[in-house]
């Protein structure tokens, strides 16, 4: 351990104040972090991880929290140690983005939509550093080189909305480093990335750790990063801390229960072997669960073929088409009642895309999609609206797909007004009903999105998604942004629901122990193909092609 921490919190109190009184975010919390350490703070969502960083970047008061007890010591470059907590935000100014650098965890949010990448990642070179513009915009490429980003030179000047969401993640964290911080916090900056991509991202942070001395306070919920990142782990659970401990001892000799159960959750590669079907997960703490196999049915319901979807490259003057993009490419396959298909490749290969075109939110451009023996394709605006019913989507990103000025109660009864389907009072309770199903309090009903934490947030688009009783559900990466004790529940939540109400999931992940716990078929995409199909133990225990 070097001599001093860079940056020391001590018990640290946030609240926030509602219509009920104040709300406690984190209580009494201390640790700290030293030159050239990562320590990871763990714990489900909506326990305080993000609130304790948030409140050392003295963000926590924009977002309705306040600081009401506690200091935060941060080590200056030059200037000595200086409280934080008392600072103003002239001096706060000053600070982020130079000294402490934050990657934020949901990218759309995080950049600004109506500037180019280049444009952002430059700012804080200009604003800090004094750069020149041309020498500012060297610098931003070759920090998209070092994130791994594809075309760096075409990327600074596209904007957000053109990049996929693991590029949009590494655009955040180049920003996030481009002024090498003293203090680089990470909130859960690889969960929307898929695992080839997670691996360069964390051995990218590792260096920049090495070369820099950086210090490194890394939010997660994915324990397998847990154990290849962390020096130091802080277990935090319901707003305090649980426990504290090197790495070893938190994962081979774990003291608080909490802890127990957080590392039961996780789902292992492997633990499916030798099994015909899907099964839910052993909970810790939940008694009476039926851990029965799904079987599902041989009876199809849905049927794709040669399914094309291409994206219009615009250039020049006059916009036109020059080329483009390949984003699913010949694609086939079936889905049967009461099953589970998995689409997994890495980001940019073309599997939200697929699920997209299924659903006509994309138009493909050529192909066949039958669900329930009625062709998707040839149906007009009504006829498409009606075949809706049967069919919804679980989107990648909860916090985009809420409408952030509406009650989750208004979202959750939307479908169902929109069809026409309940009215008044059996609205009200059909919405209860939906709550109860995903395991939320009904008090929540009258809550906004950004009252929820993002796992909360996420089983509000899945019971949005079961209003209907569709009989396809499309869930795109339904699960990537939840912690583990969350994952194991909304998955066995779907495969629960799976069970009672013969739903069919086309399921879309890069996390390959979700997918061997809930597939009964899987097809491996790459570069906009299918380079492997088949049944799960086949996948997984023979796999064909050099990609898988």
């Amino acid at each position: 351990m070097l001599d001093k921490a860079i940056a020391e919190i001590r018990e640290l109190r946030v609240e926030f104040q509602t219509k009920d009184g104040p709300v406690v975010g984190v209580e009494n919390v201390s640790f700290r972090v030293s030159p050239g350490e990562t320590v990871c703070i763990v714990g489900e969502s909506g326990s305080g991880k993000s609130v304790s960083s948030l409140s050392l970047m003295r963000l926590v008061e924009f977002g309705g929290g306040e600081i009401v007890g506690g200091r935060l010591l941060f080590d200056r470059r030059e200037g000595g140690e200086i409280d934080l907590a008392g600072a103003d935000q002239d001096l706060m100014r000053k600070i982020r983005g130079n000294e402490i650098g934050m990657i934020f965890q949901e990218p759309m949010t995080a950049l600004n939509p109506v500037f180019t990448v280049g444009r952002q990642l430059t700012e804080g070179l200009r604003v800090h550093k004094g750069m020149s513009r041309d020498t500012a915009e060297k610098r931003a490429l070759e920090l998209l080189r070092q994130v791994r980003i594809p075309e760096p030179e075409r990327r600074l000047h596209q904007y957000p909305h053109e990049l996929s969401g693991g590029m949009r993640q590494r655009v955040v964290i180049a920003m996030a480093m481009a002024c090498e911080p003293r203090l680089l916090i990470a909130d859960e900056p690889t969960t929307a990335l898929d695992v080839t991509i997670q691996a360069e991202i964390l051995a990218l942070m590792d260096r920049l750790k090495r070369e820099t001395g950086t210090a490194v306070m890394f939010i997660t919920h994915d324990m397998a990063v847990v154990a290849q990142m962390a020096d130091r782990v802080v277990v935090m659970y319901r707003g305090n801390k649980v426990e504290e401990g090197t790495v070893e001892e938190i994962f081979e000799n774990p003291q608080a229960d909490y802890t127990k159960a957080l590392l039961a959750a996780v789902p292992k590669l492997g633990e499916m072997r030798g099994k015909a079907a899907p099964e839910p997960m052993k909970l810790m703490g939940v008694e009476g669960q039926n851990i029965a196999p799904i079987p599902g049915t041989d009876e199809r319901l849905l049927r794709v073929r040669n399914l094309t979807t291409r994206f219009p490259v615009k250039g020049g003057l006059l916009r036109r088409t020059v080329a483009n993009v390949h984003a699913v490419e010949d694609v086939s396959f079936d889905i049967n009642r009461g099953q589970t298909l998995s689409l997994v490749g890495e980001s940019g290969c073309g599997k939200s895309t697929a699920g997209r075109s299924i659903l006509r939110l994309v138009e493909p451009l050529s192909g066949q999609v039958e669900l329930g023996g009625v062709d998707i394709i040839g149906l007009d605006q009504a006829g498409l609206r009606k075949a809706r019913l049967d069919m919804q989507m679980i989107f990648q990103d909860p916090f985009a797909s809420l409408n952030p000025q509406m009650q989750l109660l208004e979202q959750v009864a939307e479908p169902l007004r929109n069809y026409g389907i309940a009215r008044g009072s059996e609205l009200q309770d059909r919405v209860a009903h939906l709550f109860d199903r995903v395991h939320l309090p009904r008090s929540f009903m009258r809550r906004y999105p950004h009252e929820m934490s993002g796992g909360q947030r996420q089983r509000i688009a899945i019971a949005r998604a079961l209003a209907l009783n569709p009989k396809l559900i499309v869930a795109d990466e339904a699960v990537s942004a939840l912690d583990v004790s969350v994952q194991a529940q909304v998955l066995n939540l779907m495969m629960e629901l799976q069970a009672d109400l013969g739903l069919s999931y086309l399921f879309i992940s890069h996390d390959m122990a979700v997918v061997e716990r809930v597939s009964h078929h899987v097809g491996v995409m790459y570069l906009g193909r299918i380079v492997e199909m088949g049944s799960r133990a086949r996948v997984f225990e023979n796999p064909q092609h050099a990609y898988t």
